[in-house]
């Protein structure tokens, strides 16, 4: 198979391809990927992508698309670059020249060695280097300069820094962000500033989100608000969270992320847009909702393992009664409409016969969840698939684990346990890309900057991942983003991340955000020949050298037809850093 540049169809409104929602049965939770708005695009002669992303296990021997309608990307208006359409490659021959010659060029794919069956060790592909692995899991993603900072002063003296982000200087983004007004804002003055079920304050908080991850200085943080913001989903934008999810994001998941989890979960219960999101807002002693007396076992603590029955949940709900909204947005609690009466769930009882102790007792029922062993291995273990593998090992889980226990449930001891870990060492290449990952990695290797601009700023950005299926808060379910490769693998959704790597490097979204020239990527290098190119470029993108299955290829299209003279490389520097965020390296993280 090989990949075609074209000219960009017409944009459209497809309908969600099944092909590109798959089933991650391997998520704990259970559920299954709910349907969305995708980017699609054109698969010429119903051919099959059989590239091998030797970074994931494969859902199936091969995922194909037969048909889909070409749809556009989100750009500022001007005339797009030629998008990446698979093509069968009887159907197409060509060499990638310059200019317009380059628009039916035939591109190679950088396959991976082999296959990897389900269930067989994932090839590293990524060499051994520690530092570029730290950052890749750490962060959202390295820069030549971040990697020389850690260098310079060592993973571990970096690791404690991004440990206590206050002292961390991050004024730039901080200045960044002041571009969104809302962002400060309490639940009332969004109320004042915005009409009824705005969705400006979510929109604004999106694009935030993805400013942070771009620009902040404060990356391991970044990456654990993430990590809680899936933890503890309220979906946004929807109507529900219009004026409370960002002060739940400001106030719960900012303030606590790297605290102790007892107090975010107590935190969180008390949220306004938690409250309203799983309906316990509403709920009562006469009216009694389970949904987040469910949840709150299911998927913020213990987990179904844990083995609590349907009582329980009843009586973890009936705990939970009174836990409501006041009528400006702040957590109340409404004494008269609490349960009274004996509860159960798992060790906790209480008669809960007082009349006026009912938020004691909820309290130290959050507090008891918080400190059950069950809750620690679940957490241990999310976050172990989350920076180590997507079946970690049952030593690292027993660690983090017992690390959680040992510190009171505070979050940073974990962490160093963890990234100092023999696993987390091990591990280089066992992780995948999701798509936030992929795209916002290749813009800060590429070396984005800040630019001008106001609250609809990253708005392009925002919208070409809202059409790779995962723009910042905005899943469903609330299980939160599925954090394993075989949710994310698609024809259609690997073409899309393509399409992106390119829009990246060429500028497609200016909107808030600045593209270097495409000579800053060769640092200062002057390659004498299209081979010298391909190894600068895959060391400043990939941190390694191309193994010469992969460079083979590569450096043969570049050469084709093309005298391997240093003045024709400036024309080939693009094309080039695409193909290496194209190849099944990039995709492992």
């Amino acid at each position: 198979m090989s990949i075609t540049a074209s000219t960009p169809a017409t944009a459209a409104d497809p309908a969600a391809d099944p092909a590109v929602v798959a089933a991650h049965d391997a998520v704990a939770d259970g559920e299954r990927l709910r349907p969305g708005r995708r980017q699609v695009l054109t698969v010429a002669g119903a051919g099959v992508v059989t590239a091998a992303l030797a970074s994931c296990t494969p859902l199936s021997p091969t995922a194909s698309l037969t048909s889909a309608t070409a749809a556009g990307t989100a750009g500022s208006g001007a005339a797009l670059a030629p998008k990446a359409v698979a093509t069968d490659p009887a159907a197409s021959a060509g060499v990638a020249g310059s200019g317009a010659a380059r628009s039916t060029a035939t591109l190679p794919i950088l396959r991976a060695q082999s296959v990897v069956a389900a269930g067989a060790p994932v090839p590293n592909l990524l060499g051994t280097d520690p530092v570029w692995h730290l950052l890749r899991r750490a962060t959202f993603g390295p820069t030549p300069a971040l990697v020389a900072e850690v260098r310079a002063i060592g993973a571990a003296a970096w690791l404690n820094q991004q440990l206590n982000p206050a002292a961390i200087d991050d004024s730039a983004c901080d200045a960044y962000l002041t571009r969104y007004p809302s962002l400060p804002m309490t639940t009332m003055q969004l109320r004042a500033g915005y009409p009824k079920y705005s969705g400006g304050p979510m929109m604004e908080l999106g694009r935030a989100t993805l400013a942070r991850a771009l620009f902040s200085k404060r990356q391991l943080f970044e990456v654990m608000v993430e990590f809680w913001s899936n933890h503890f989903n309220v979906t946004t934008p929807s109507g529900e969270a219009w004026d409370v999810k960002t002060v739940e994001d400001r106030e719960v998941i900012r303030k606590n992320a790297l605290g102790k989890f007892s107090a975010l979960l107590q935190a969180s219960a008390k949220s306004a847009a938690m409250g309203r999101y799983l309906d316990n807002a509403s709920s009562s002693a006469d009216t009694l909702n389970e949904n987040y007396g469910r949840e709150l076992l299911e998927l913020h603590t213990v987990g179904r393992d844990a083995g609590y029955t349907q009582a329980e949940v009843v009586d973890s709900a009936r705990l939970m009664t009174g836990y409501t909204i006041g009528r400006h947005g702040e957590f109340a609690y409404y004494n008269d409409w609490r349960y009274l009466g004996p509860v159960k769930v798992l060790g906790f009882t209480s008669p809960n016969d007082n009349d006026f102790n009912g938020l004691h007792v909820a309290e130290s029922y959050l507090d008891y969840l918080a400190h059950h062993p069950a809750t620690a291995t679940r957490l241990a273990t999310k976050l172990a698939t989350r920076f180590v593998s997507d079946t970690p090992p049952a030593s690292l889980v027993t660690l983090l684990a017992n690390t959680y226990l040992a510190n009171d449930t505070a979050i940073v001891p974990v962490l160093r346990a963890l990234f100092t870990s023999a696993e987390f060492t091990s591990s280089i290449g066992q992780k995948t890309k999701r798509p936030l990952e992929d795209v916002l990695g290749a813009a800060r290797t590429v070396g984005v900057t800040p630019a001008p601009g106001d609250a609809t700023s990253l708005g392009g950005l925002y919208w070409n991942i809202n059409g790779l299926g995962q723009a910042p808060l905005n899943w469903g379910p609330p299980n939160g983003f599925p954090d394993v490769a075989g949710a994310w693998l698609s024809t259609s959704g690997l073409l899309g991340r393509w399409n992106s790597h390119m829009g990246v490097i060429r500028g497609w979204w200016t909107d808030g955000m600045t593209t270097p020239a495409f000579a800053t990527l060769l640092g200062g290098a002057t390659p004498a020949d299209n081979g010298a190119l391909v190894d600068v470029l895959s060391n400043r993108l990939l941190g390694i050298r191309l193994a010469d299955a992969q460079r083979t290829p590569l450096v043969t299209f570049l050469d084709a037809g093309t005298p391997r003279v240093a003045d024709s490389i400036k024309w080939r520097i693009d094309i080039t850093a695409a193909l290496l965020l194209d190849s099944p390296n990039w995709i492992q993280r």
